[in-house]
């Protein structure tokens, strides 16, 4: 696979309202989206920082950590080189997203490095 660099990163916590206020107030990121429990902040390069509530409906799997995504230039691919070396896929797949654990324990993602971002 070809990783471009990296495309994503969110995080869930406890304390996404503090946290999203400092992406926001702190480092002067723009807020690109937001819903009950969520936060999408906007990057220079078009790409975003995500903040999660605990109770957020959705990533229920986010539970190591801050989980940072790789930019990879063909998706499908990719994912299948992560089947074929056996790597445990987590959650329901995007449009253009992935997520999977690591040998770690720790969670991250593939994402299409030309993918527009879906809330």
């Amino acid at each position: 696979m070809e990783i471009t660099g990296l495309g994503w990163l969110g995080t869930k916590t406890r304390h996404a309202s503090a946290l999203a206020e400092f992406y926001g107030e702190v480092l002067g990121l723009p807020l690109v989206h937001r819903e009950e429990g969520f936060w999408a902040f906007g990057l220079p390069d078009g790409r975003n920082v995500e903040v999660f509530a605990e109770d957020y409906r959705t990533k229920e799997h986010f539970v190591t950590g801050p989980v940072a995504g790789f930019a990879v230039r063909d998706l499908p691919a990719a994912v299948a080189e992560l089947e074929a070396a056996g790597v445990e896929l987590l959650g329901v797949p995007g449009p253009t997203w992935q997520h999977f654990r690591g040998p770690d324990g720790n969670v991250y993602e593939l994402v299409a490095a030309d993918g527009e971002h879906e809330f």
